[in-house]
């Protein structure tokens, strides 16, 4: 039987949310290719695993990872409240799995993960672009 969620006004900001294209990775997409890096979006490097974008020449999948949805240490909350808690703890946990598995698989497959965390992309999105940068000069693909 599926559970069913309570709607509370607290949660309503959540709903339609965009899973793609947000303005984080926008503005680390901009700053990637202000380097001087080129990748393709949004491309499948492994079954049922599609990174924000991929960096296709130094075999690089790049996750712009949202605080809330995958459990950043600074700004994910740690204790969840009211009638939906028991399921918001179980979808986040299911969200950092899901992210280890995918890991696990595109480096398998020979490919290298940059994860970067949604607040550090708002900070200082060139430094951000930077861990990228360095990741694929420091890549096992050559580059």
């Amino acid at each position: 039987m599926p559970e069913i969620w309570t709607q509370t006004v607290k949660g309503q900001h959540l709903r339609g949310r965009r899973t793609r294209n947000t303005m984080p990775e926008i503005a680390l997409r901009s700053a990637v290719h202000g380097l001087g890096l080129r990748f393709r979006l949004h491309q499948a490097v492994v079954p049922q695993c599609t990174p924000d974008f991929i960096l296709p020449r130094y075999r690089l999948a790049v996750f712009v990872d949202g605080c809330f949805w995958h459990g950043c240490p600074a700004h994910s909350p740690t204790q969840f409240r009211g009638p939906n808690a028991e399921r918001w703890e179980r979808k986040l946990a299911t969200n950092r799995e899901r992210d280890r598995r995918n890991d696990q698989a595109i480096d398998k497959a020979g490919w290298q993960v940059v994860r970067v965390w949604e607040c550090e992309v708002r900070a200082d999105a060139a430094a951000a672009a930077d861990r990228v940068l360095a990741a694929a000069c420091s890549g096992r693909a050559g580059g």
